[in-house]
């Protein structure tokens, strides 16, 4: 008669176990990053070429954060319109506000100015990339 020897199923390592909770815990703090996102939304379409928003909109100084096109149209001086992405270069979380000429992060309160995208104040050490936008009359779209 022969014997079979029953083996026990093998439960996964230690190393296995840390390294999955590690990348869970990392997936849910990457996922938090941009979620605290209270910006303005566009009605329009997003679409490269659609109207984002009309020049009133967008007041002198300052700005507004357009998130599903994931871009910021600012007005740094009377007529003069840019664009940044809303993506802050620290850790790629979402701007969510313009105050007193300053784009800011909630994650780790970086800023930038809305006049050339520039690092104002840390952690992020790189400028917000600048958009491509086109202002006809009244109306600012993505190029």
């Amino acid at each position: 008669m022969a014997s079979e020897s029953i083996h026990p199923a093998s439960a996964p390592s230690r190393r296995v176990v840390v390294a999955a909770v590690g990348a869970a815990g990392l997936a849910l703090t990457l996922n938090a990053c941009g979620s605290e996102d209270d910006s303005s939304s566009s009605s329009d379409t997003d679409a490269a070429g659609s109207v984002l928003a009309k020049t009133s909109d967008i007041p002198e100084g300052g700005g507004k954060i357009f998130k599903d096109s994931g871009v910021v149209v600012t007005q740094p001086t009377a007529g003069e319109f840019k664009a940044f992405s809303s993506k802050c270069t620290h850790q790629g979380c979402a701007v969510t506000g313009i105050t007193n000429g300053v784009i800011t992060c909630p994650c780790h309160k970086s800023e930038f100015s809305v006049t050339d995208g520039s690092v104002k104040k840390g952690p992020a050490t790189q400028p917000l990339p600048e958009e491509k936008i086109t202002v006809s009359g009244e109306s600012i779209s993505l190029a």
